[in-house]
């Protein structure tokens, strides 16, 4: 049995799923093993969120899952993006830890225990990082580590904090310090918008280093130009919102 983390005693998992039917069962297998990993927490409870799927992954989710009474289902009526399931998940959510991790496992779940550790009483949120010094990262594409590190580097110049990563869906949140914010990019974006606006108020942000792989089934939802323009425009209201308060 694994021992209990301070001041993690009760986890939520949102994990949001869209059209991930493929890679429904190694997920659930995976969140089994995370489960008996977290065993000494006081409560474990996931949160699968289908963000309006057009294949068969919400059948697929209900099938696996009927007799985990542990893992809750929800659905988006239509796609509506990444950070949207996880806002979705998160205000479902009865704890006041959440985590949330990619449904392809390409950071491995059982990695959580990491940044748990990292968890004190003042943080507001904890991001994996394959890109710290102590992080790696195999077999992802060429252009995904590109979009990623350029975006990240460009991040880092306007928030001007000490991170290695901004768009990582692997982290920790302390749930009341986001469960009420209204975001502008509800999909790949809106991850970075997450970790800007707890830096914004004063949050404290923590990194540690994880390790990222490729995904082994399904495909990437990731459409790059518009990704690109979405990064291109919140760092334009990053900007904006730095210089609106030094006026």
């Amino acid at each position: 049995m694994g021992q209990s983390l301070s001041p993690v005693q009760n986890l939520t998992v949102v994990v949001p799923c869209f059209n991930e039917s493929e890679a429904i069962q190694p997920l659930v297998e995976r969140l089994c093993d995370l489960r008996e990993d977290l065993s000494g927490l006081d409560s474990f409870r996931v949160i699968l969120v289908d963000d309006g799927s057009g294949d068969d992954t919400w059948h697929r989710m209900q099938d696996i899952t009927t007799h985990m009474p542990w893992i809750e289902r929800l659905r988006h009526d239509q796609n509506r993006g990444i950070t949207a399931a996880i806002m979705t998940g998160m205000r479902a959510a009865t704890t006041e830890y959440v985590a949330t991790l990619d449904s392809d496992c390409t950071y491995d779940p059982l990695q959580m225990r990491q940044l748990l550790a990292a968890v004190d009483g003042q943080v507001a949120i904890v991001t994996a990082s394959p890109y710290h010094p102590l992080g790696v990262v195999l077999g992802v594409p060429g252009w995904r580590l590109l979009l990623s590190k350029a975006a990240s580097t460009a991040y880092a110049t306007v928030i001007n904090v000490d991170l290695h990563t901004y768009t990582s869906c692997f982290r920790i949140y302390r749930r009341s310090v986001f469960v009420d914010l209204e975001l502008r990019n509800q999909g790949f974006v809106g991850m970075a918008e997450l970790l800007w606006m707890a830096i914004r108020d004063g949050g404290t942000v923590k990194e540690t280093p994880a390790v990222l792989t490729s995904r082994r089934v399904g495909y990437s939802k990731l459409r790059t130009l518009p990704v690109i323009a979405g990064h291109l425009r919140l760092i334009g209201q990053i900007i904006y919102q730095r210089l609106s308060r030094q006026l």
